[in-house]
């Protein structure tokens, strides 16, 4: 796929207001990664030119980056403050124009490494916190790729922010205002917390220098167990049926407990498989805490949670062995889910969290499940974010929506979304060792299928 490109600087539209906004204690448990999202729209269905439709969208971007100052700012050191904090001063958001020589229906969209990757997706910011990019298919379709710095955004942010966009790009006013107050998330004094909060977060510790006998043993392994991006769906049934499996004795579990047990399962069975079977095989699933911090108090506060720009993430985990969940019924797996997930479900969980990052300050940190260099991979659902049909820039129903994770990420992570056709099917994008999911598409292909033109109706 051949892709020409020219870039330019979109910023806020006057008056602008420079100014410094700290880091949140959860935005401090994110890494510096960036990601991305990617929306797909067939030609559109009425008269309008590709150059038409980019001026558009360079005028509502500069309208909505008024509306969310740190989307237009970068991170930098404040010498008063003496730590990294967004600088929220119109620094202006990388914004190019794309032209590729391929149609719609022709983008191998399971294999995002191919098609997308380095070629419908800005490359990795190196300054700023966003870039978009707009590219015109030879069919005249048109994909919307966006990369964002997560340490300014959640998934749930990012959905607020695009979505916001989309709607100013059609005259509405946005659905959400957002609110970047700190206020309603500063510690406890005295600071108090739950033991607990030791087995979800952990001081970052960067691993030791390999020797270079052990780096090349690294090399040969790495083609193998390389992390590589894939999409695929799951029908409606097939999910139902995952449920009914992973439920017993009464207990109904969710189709995303049933799911992840599935897959967690599907993981040991290849380590197991690869001979790996003394390792732990670690599987995390992320908790938003925005509805829990508000409970019980009151309408004000919910509505400031719901419109919080930021990162307001727990991450609890579970860790086995392989023989040991290739022993268990997928019911037990689920338990195991459910028992591990359930006390990061809670609003003293979160006041928790605040608190313990208070009093590790200024130490980095992360899951601790990605701290001993296990496999682990993260499980998020994103059936919420209206990323499928509801992202309308003005000029036509969305086809397909996706995340996406820049190839170099190290860590694995797996999101569920939202099927564009029906509300029954899932997309399910990973970022995950290539053994691993060949292992899943080998043995469960009744399950989970490689994502296509025919399965979207292109």
């Amino acid at each position: 796929m051949k892709v020409i490109s020219n870039k330019s600087l979109v910023y806020a539209q006057e008056p602008w207001d420079d100014h410094w906004l700290p880091f949140t204690n959860f935005d401090l448990l994110v890494p510096p990664f960036d990601v991305g999202s990617t929306f797909f729209y067939k030609k559109p269905s009425h008269d309008i030119t590709f150059s038409a439709i980019v001026n558009t969208l360079k005028a509502s971007l500069s309208r909505v980056l008024s509306l969310y100052p740190p989307m237009g700012g970068e991170i930098a050191w404040n010498e008063a403050a003496g730590e990294n904090q967004i600088r929220c001063n119109n620094h202006g958001v990388d914004f190019i124009v794309a032209d590729a020589d391929v149609e719609l229906k022709e983008l191998n969209l399971y294999n995002p490494d191919e098609s997308i990757e380095g070629k419908l997706m800005p490359k990795k910011l190196l300054h700023g916190v966003l870039a978009i990019q707009v590219t015109k298919l030879k069919c005249e379709g048109i994909v919307v790729g966006v990369m964002v710095d997560h340490r300014i955004v959640d998934g749930y942010s990012a959905n607020m922010f695009i979505s916001s966009w989309a709607d100013m790009t059609r005259s509405v006013t946005p659905s959400i205002i957002p609110s970047f107050g700190r206020s309603y998330l500063k510690p406890r004094s005295p600071t108090v917390y739950s033991p607990l909060i030791d087995n979800v977060f952990a001081a970052f510790i960067p691993p030791p220098s390999n020797p270079d006998n052990a780096l090349r043993e690294q090399e040969q392994e790495d083609d193998e167990y390389a992390l590589v991006n894939r999409i695929y769906y799951i029908k409606g049934d097939q999910l139902k049926r995952l449920q009914m499996l992973a439920s017993e004795n009464g207990c109904r579990r969710s189709k995303l407990v049933a799911f992840t047990s599935f897959l967690w399962k599907e993981v040991a069975l290849s380590m197991e498989d690869s001979g790996k079977h003394i390792e732990a095989c670690n599987v995390v699933v992320t908790v938003d805490g925005r509805r829990r911090l508000s409970e019980g108090d009151g309408e004000e506060k919910q509505k400031l949670m719901a419109s919080h720009f930021g990162n307001v993430l727990s991450m609890p985990y579970g860790s086995k062995k392989p023989k040991e969940l290739k022993e268990m019924s997928l019911s037990k797996v689920a338990t195991e889910v459910q028992e591990f997930l359930q006390p990061a479900t809670t609003k003293e969980h979160f006041l928790d969290i605040i608190d313990w990052v208070e009093e590790q300050k200024p130490r980095p940190l992360i899951s601790k499940a990605f701290a001993g260099g296990e496999m682990s991979f993260s499980v998020s659902a994103g059936q919420r974010f209206e990323t499928m049909d509801q992202i309308d820039f003005g000029w036509g129903k969305l086809t397909f929506g996706s995340c996406h994770v820049p190839i170099e990420r190290r860590d694995c992570f797996v999101m569920t979304m939202g099927s564009p056709l029906n509300n029954e099917d899932w997309i399910v994008y990973t970022h995950m060792p290539r053994k691993h999911m060949n292992y899943v598409e080998a043995h469960a292909s009744h399950i989970i299928k490689p994502l296509n033109a025919d399965y979207l109706k292109i």
